[in-house]
């Protein structure tokens, strides 16, 4: 179990130059991921520690054509934080284990557009796409604790600079809302994500000698499906449930203990309760079943084989807005 509690947050401000054009600002998480295992676990020498956190502020504007086309783009600012530690196994000499860890953040940017189509009055069409974000990682490579024989085989990293390049997807969602009555709407989503892309890292070593390759996590392209409905209660309850499916960006061959990604299915209920005119309050819940996350790892002798699944890959979301 490398899971804990993580806090997250989101806003967005919308200012009216005009009845058809709005200026906008949001900020909040692309995506993340905080792992945290046990110093002792079995696979201390592939991850002990990994936080992959990322903050976007957006900029944005909207123009609505007509009666049934609005046009939107922004400009997305991403800033992202990389910590990961790894245990060195100097079991060759007798020894505890030492340690490895890479840390530091950058700021990408890349950019949105969409479009919004109503046809009829309570149902409407939208599509959303988000470019890539290019991220890059600078940082001299801390290694602790190295026993002698491993000091004479890997001294010459020590002190050494790693360069991790990275991309952040690209993605296109298209989403509908139809309202069935005047109390009951159904709202679904399809989406596609560039994994493979985000699987393909570009890694420079520098020391006495420069040493540049690209590792290929094969990672796969994926697709989203959503399916969700809201009730209105009464005149200041409103009511919301849901489903959702994301296929697996990886096999089981492929898996690591760092990003243990597999295909997630998700539940989700809240309400949102009218206080007055000048203020909503909501609250929601949901269960996302990460499946097995099987792994099948084997990284030479100092690391060992790394075997196993699971047992419990779930996370729970508790939001209040």
């Amino acid at each position: 179990n490398a899971g804990d509690w993580a806090m997250a947050g989101g806003g967005s401000y919308v200012h009216s130059l005009s009845p058809d054009f709005k200026l906008g600002l949001a900020f909040g998480s692309y995506f993340g991921l905080g792992i945290d295992y046990n110093d002792n676990w079995v696979g201390r020498y592939y991850v002990t520690e990994a936080e992959f956190i990322t903050v976007g502020f957006n900029p944005a504007a909207a123009y609505r054509i007509n009666d049934w086309l609005s046009v939107g783009g922004g400009i997305s600012m991403v800033y992202a934080e990389l910590d990961q530690k790894a245990a060195i196994n100097n079991a060759l000499d007798a020894l505890p284990d030492g340690e490895l860890e890479m840390k530091d953040d950058d700021i990408g940017y890349g950019f949105n557009l969409g479009l919004l189509f109503e046809p009829l009055e309570g149902t409407r069409f939208g599509i959303s796409y988000r470019s890539k974000v290019d991220i890059e990682f600078e940082d001299v490579l801390s290694i602790k604790g190295l026993g002698p024989t491993l000091q004479a085989a890997l001294g010459g990293l020590t002190g050494s600079e790693v360069d991790l390049e990275m991309n952040i997807p690209q993605m296109v969602m298209t989403s509908a809302y139809h309202e069935l009555t005047d109390w009951l709407a159904i709202t679904a989503n399809i989406g596609w994500q560039e994994w493979s892309d985000f699987g393909k890292s570009d890694i420079t070593i520098s020391s006495d000698t420069t040493t540049s390759f690209t590792q290929d996590r094969n990672y796969k392209d994926t697709w989203h499906f959503a399916l969700g409905m809201q009730y209105q209660i009464s005149d200041p309850w409103l009511v919301r449930a849901g489903i959702a499916y994301d296929k697996s960006p990886v096999d089981d061959d492929d898996r690591t203990p760092d990003l243990p990604l597999d295909r997630q299915i998700r539940y989700a209920a809240g309400a949102d309760y009218e206080w007055d005119d000048n203020l909503t309050i909501g609250f929601a819940y949901e269960y996302m079943d990460a499946g097995d996350a099987e792994i099948d790892q084997f990284r030479g002798p100092l690391a060992g084989r790394l075997k196993g699944e699971y047992d419990t890959n779930e996370v729970h979301f508790f939001v209040f807005n």
